[in-house]
């Protein structure tokens, strides 16, 4: 059995005269970000590895989790691939994690995400927001072996906010 949590990275700023690359977080990405880690501290989540596009603003909503979560940052790793938009990378960076990974989590970005989690997972979610959390099972013994799977939870900020 595998288990895969993606977030889709925070709020992005476009205030600043930067590539989209370098792009930084809003203040609402920053809070969100805080506010949907610290709600998953509860779950006792562990991870064997954690891989984050290496643009800005997934770093960053990568970092507030880790933080958050007391993730060892020994098990995080950037990936330029996880900056993708179609899914393609997305699909072949998890196909190529070591079977000996059975928990993975995944920062990067849409719509790469949303098509994933509709391509492999049980649930259709028509967008994955910015800070939205899927978290789907495998039953499979290799991430070589990625077929549909099962969505176990969503959660987005909007679910935290009275």
């Amino acid at each position: 059995m595998k288990k895969l949590i993606l977030v889709r990275h925070a709020k992005s700023s476009w205030e600043y005269d930067v590539i989209d690359h370098e792009r930084p977080l809003k203040k609402r990405g920053i809070k969100d970000a805080n506010l949907v880690s610290n709600y998953l501290k509860g779950n006792h989540l562990t991870f064997d590895s954690v891989l984050s596009s290496d643009a800005v603003r997934a770093k960053t909503t990568a970092s507030i989790f880790i933080n958050n979560l007391n993730i060892d940052k020994e098990l995080v790793e950037l990936n330029n691939r996880l900056y993708d938009f179609s899914g393609r990378d997305l699909v072949e960076v998890i196909k190529s994690c070591d079977s000996k990974i059975n928990d993975l989590l995944i920062f990067g970005h849409n719509h790469a995400i949303t098509a994933f989690v509709n391509t492999y997972g049980s649930t259709y979610i028509d967008n994955v927001p910015t800070c939205g959390v899927v978290a789907m099972e495998f039953d499979i013994s290799s991430w070589q072996e990625l077929s549909k799977g099962k969505t176990t939870m969503t959660l987005f900020p909007r679910d935290l906010k009275v």
